[in-house]
């Protein structure tokens, strides 16, 4: 049911604003350097990671407009392991599509902040590895897991044309783990995910 709802939300607001009057429309891609937080968000354990989709833009004003887009993006950490001689990484993965809704601000003739929330429905989870043990990889049952993601997030766009450079925090506010063996492992964690980004609109 939230599977259906999601997708059916995230059709609706981007025919919606398909529809607006000066509509604008675009793809986007990008590095993700994302990490899992309790209380404090902390720059340790970082996993490298990307993100790619569609936007749409629609004007709400002279300075102000709505965007909202559609990504495949994904989540995790990196952990690093030094057992005696041996050292190696573990990565925990989660792979997302994301839907975004911001108000984007116009500072500046190529300056834009953002701000806004995100949802985002998981597609999947795995770990891998890779050391002096060897790699391995694995996937994890996503029951173990909460299928839905809440967040908020801001940034900033420089536009140069039809081009745009950006950067963008999500903070996560939704606990990732459900099962009581994914909570003993995971505990309270939530996701962060720092993004640098290209967008090329049309």
């Amino acid at each position: 049911m939230k599977i259906k709802l999601f997708l059916l939300t995230s059709c609706l607001v981007l025919v919606i604003g398909a529809h607006a009057q000066n509509f604008r429309s675009g793809i986007k891609g990008g590095f993700n350097y994302s990490s899992l937080y309790v209380d404090d968000v902390e720059d340790r354990k970082i996993r490298p990671g990307f993100h790619i989709g569609v936007f749409g833009q629609t004007p709400l004003g002279e300075a102000t407009a709505l965007q909202t887009e559609l990504l495949y993006t994904t989540a995790g950490n990196r952990t690093t392991y030094n057992s005696g001689p041996f050292d190696g990484e573990v990565d925990f993965n989660l792979n997302y599509l994301q839907l975004p809704v911001l108000l984007n601000f116009k500072v500046a003739d190529i300056l834009e902040i953002h701000a806004g929330g995100y949802a985002a429905l998981l597609l999947g989870a795995n770990t891998s590895s890779e050391g002096d043990f060897g790699s391995s990889f694995q996937e994890l049952d996503r029951d173990n897991f909460e299928s839905l993601d809440f967040g908020v997030a801001a940034g900033v766009g420089v536009n140069l044309s039809a081009l745009q450079i950006g950067l963008r925090y999500n903070l996560g506010l939704t606990e990732i783990a459900k099962s009581s063996s994914a909570q003993d492992l995971l505990g309270d964690s939530k996701n962060v995910v720092g993004q640098v980004y290209i967008a090329l609109g049309f």
